[in-house]
């Protein structure tokens, strides 16, 4: 197979920023299996998750840096490969410890989501990437609808190992792709990392760039407390059963599609933080409206779930333009701006979880959930006037 030596095609960045998303979460179905079989509690079991996140938000601090020194190109390919021989670990795993310790590994898969952010800023223009990251922000939508569903059918045909062996399988299809379709996309690599380095002040001391990443992160961490409360709701206020409940939280997913779908054909012709602006107003005011309906006592089902799709779609028409903004503040250090990014978000949707976790209750918990999904997208919409203030003050050579 021919090494490529042409930008990637927008169908492998999204196959890959599906398959960082899928490895989180295919084979949740399957945690109490592992423990019993591998002899462990379901707390040591559960380091396959928050393990996991904790270290994809490092690894991000890492890929980006790395690709934008050596290349998206040569930095995706060890990943990828990293990732099929930790995926074939854990199927072979006869030891907790063993398979935490390839879980781990498994955590390079990240390089997909982060290094196809960069290599599609590497390509495009601020307003058209940002079109491109709005379909690609669909496929991040759709794996974690899909791959619990795929994960509990593989464990009851065939156990619980059968989810890492199709990780391996799509693994090396990865890495087969990465070969022959992903040519390296940024054609200007630092020189040194001493002299990449002394960019990294103009990165870290630019406002732009601070306030497009907390518009970002804060705009998923209103899913993030939804999600970790969105079940205490559901049993203890509407009585909904299971499958209900999935349909539900499901539902936010379907409003960050549609609003993906949107950006995607909007971004390239709009300004980003006019998109993003928009996106903000609608995801706060969904979950405004839904407090509302429970403080005067009318609450239900369909304003708790309603609220979630104003915050689903509006994250649709931020996420992907905030990530072309903050990529766009130093294009030259776009990979380190994207995990750097990244992280912040993994790190701040760690705490918005375990808040949600510790404070919620039976008799609070449609207004603690809605409050804080506010909070947090309210946050944002801060954040992104804050950017438009930068904006109208210091505007960039180049408008974004």
């Amino acid at each position: 197979m021919r090494a490529a030596q042409s930008p990637p095609s927008l169908a492998t960045l999204v196959f890959l920023t599906a398959l960082s998303v899928l490895s989180l979460n295919m084979f949740l179905p399957s945690l109490a299996r592992i423990g019993q079989d591998l002899q462990a509690d379901y707390g040591v079991v559960n380091l396959a998750i928050a393990g996991y996140l904790a270290l994809s938000a490092v690894l991000q601090l890492i890929m980006g840096p790395l690709s934008d020194r050596f290349g998206r190109r040569s930095v995706m390919l060890i990943c990828m490969a990293i990732f099929v021989i930790a995926s074939a670990g854990c199927a072979m795993a006869e030891s907790i410890w063993v398979f935490l310790g390839f879980r781990m590994l498994q955590g390079a898969v990240i390089a997909g989501q982060v290094l196809s952010r960069a290599a599609i800023r590497d390509m495009y223009p601020p307003n058209e990437a940002a079109s491109k990251l709005g379909y690609v922000s669909m496929a991040m939508a759709l794996a974690p609808m899909l791959g619990p569903m795929l994960g509990g059918v593989l464990e009851m045909l065939f156990g619980w190992r059968a989810g890492f062996i199709l990780y391996v399988v799509l693994g090396a299809g990865s890495l087969a792709l990465v070969w022959a379709d992903l040519g390296e996309t940024n054609t200007n690599p630092s020189a040194t990392f001493a002299a990449q380095m002394r960019q990294y002040p103009h990165l870290f001391g630019s406002r732009r760039f601070w306030g497009y990443s907390v518009c970002a992160a804060f705009s998923i961490g209103g899913f993030y407390a939804f999600i970790t409360g969105a079940p205490l709701v559901a049993a203890t206020w509407f009585d909904l059963n299971p499958a209900a409940l999935g349909l539900g939280i499901g539902i936010i997913t379907m409003g960050f599609m549609a609003g993906s779908f949107v950006t995607g054909r909007l971004a390239a012709r709009t300004q980003l933080s006019t998109m993003i602006l928009a996106g903000r107003v609608i995801a706060s005011a969904g979950p405004m409206i839904g407090l509302l309906t429970f403080v005067v006592g009318i609450g239900t089902v369909w304003s708790f779930f309603g609220a979630a799709v104003f915050v689903g779609f509006g994250n649709g028409l931020t996420v992907a333009n905030a990530t072309a903004g903050l990529m766009s503040v130093r294009p030259q250090l776009s990979g380190s701006a994207a995990g750097l990014s990244g992280a912040l978000t993994v790190a701040l949707g760690a705490v918005l979880t375990s808040a949600t976790g510790v404070l919620v209750n039976a008799e609070n918990a449609p207004f603690l959930v809605l409050g804080m999904m506010f909070a947090s997208s309210f946050t944002g919409l801060l954040a992104v006037l804050y950017v438009r203030w930068i904006d109208r003050r210091d505007p960039l050579p180049d408008t974004i």
